[in-house]
This record gives C-alpha cells, structure tokens and sequence, in this order.
C-alpha cells in the first residue's frame, strides 16, 4: 500500500497550510475584523420636530364710500413693496440649529428647527359703506388674501425645502463645523431666488389682464355702487 507521506520541514508557513489543504487567504481572514465603510460610524439624528408657521393679519386704513374711492385711498396708502401694491406678504425665519462634532473629525448638522412668521397686509375699508359697496368690498378683499396667502404658502414651501437640505448636512474633515455652514449657506441663496422667481411668476398671472386679481378690481371698481 503506498501513503503520501507529509515532509517534516516547510519552506514557510503558507507551504505547510498548502501541504495539507488550507487555503491561507482564508484562514488568515477568519482572525481580520469585520471591514466596515467607516471606523467612526455617525451617531443617528434626532427626528426632526414638528413645527407650523405662524400667520398674522395687519391692516391698513383707507377712505371711500365708493369702489373706484376705495381703489384710489389704496394707491395712496398701501404698502410700498417695491412698488405701490394692494397688498402685501412678509416674513420673518430664524433657526434653531445643532452643528454636531464627529469622532472621525467631520461635522454633521442635527437639528435644524425653523421659526417662520409670516404677516399679511391687508387693507381694511371705513366701517358704515352703502350695502352694495360693502359687498364689492368684502369680494374684493377676501380675494385679495386668497391671493396673499398662496405666496405664504411659497414661503412655507422654501422654509420646509431648506429643512429638509439642512438636516443631516455634513462636511468632512471640519471639528470646528465651519464648513457646513459654509456649504449651508451657499445653497441658501437659491432657495431665496427660487421663491422669489416662484411669487413674481403667479404675480404676473394673476395681475394680467383676465387674471384673478385684475378681475378682482374692475369688479370693485366698475360695478355699480347703488
């Protein structure tokens, strides 16, 4: 009966596992730890809390008994937003923000939480009009919130948008967390420019001629007031 017999003495350690059938590559990743995409993995974030802005209602006064006088006490004391309007829709953000130091000496940003207040200028007509007038009027301004609110609704829409970018943004090699803001602020500007681009577009639409609020004040002003 012949045998294979096993020579005592190797050449090296990867002989000797070959000599008995071991692969080496194998046996040496059985003792190698586990490779993972990063020896510092990121703490999850916080879920993000709710919020809702905050609408408010200013008036301004104006005179008339008549709808083309009305209209005329509108030019004369509206809100200047670049140019005389009827109406008008401000803002006020802040942010509450949690820039978060990382092991592996990048910065991630947790928590970005918006204030968002958003004010609407109205104008707000004499009490004791003639009952036709009051019912123009009260058409007429209840359109023109309409109106005022979609480009509230746009401002929401921006806020919820720089939200969603913020929350989770990061910026390696950066244990100051200097860099996402940096990387934060620079995308702000098109978020800004994009609502911005968004409120003059529906303006346009809607002050042409057969547009909502063009229609709004030919009926206040050419519909009879008795």
């Amino acid at each position: 009966m012949s045998r294979l017999n096993l020579p005592t003495k190797y050449a090296s350690a990867v002989a000797a596992m070959l000599a008995i059938g071991i692969n080496p590559n194998a046996a040496v990743a059985q003792f190698l730890p586990a490779q993972s995409s990063s020896a510092f993995p990121a703490a999850p974030l916080p879920p993000a809390e709710p919020w809702q802005p905050v609408e408010q209602v200013k008036t301004y006064a104006i005179r008339g008994a008549t709808g083309i006088d009305l209209y005329r006490s509108i030019g004369e004391r509206g809100p200047a937003a670049g140019v005389p309007a009827i109406a008008h829709t401000s803002f006020k953000l802040t942010w509450t923000r949690d820039y978060r130091p990382q092991p592996d000496r990048s910065c991630v940003l947790a928590v970005a939480k918006p204030k968002l207040i958003i004010t609407y200028t109205l104008p707000e007509a004499p009490p004791g009009l003639p009952l036709l007038v009051a019912q123009k009027w009260q058409r007429f301004v209840s359109g023109v919130e309409t109106h005022e609110r979609v480009h509230g609704e746009q401002i929401v829409d921006m806020v919820r948008g720089i939200e969603a970018f913020s929350r989770g943004l990061t910026a390696a090699d950066d244990p100051k967390c200097q860099k996402v803001g940096q990387k934060l602020q620079a995308r702000l500007k098109e978020f800004s420019d994009e609502r911005v681009r968004q409120s003059r577009q529906f303006d346009e639409v809607e002050l042409a001629e057969g547009g909502a609020v063009h229609q709004l004040i030919l009926s206040l002003v050419n519909s009879p007031d008795r």
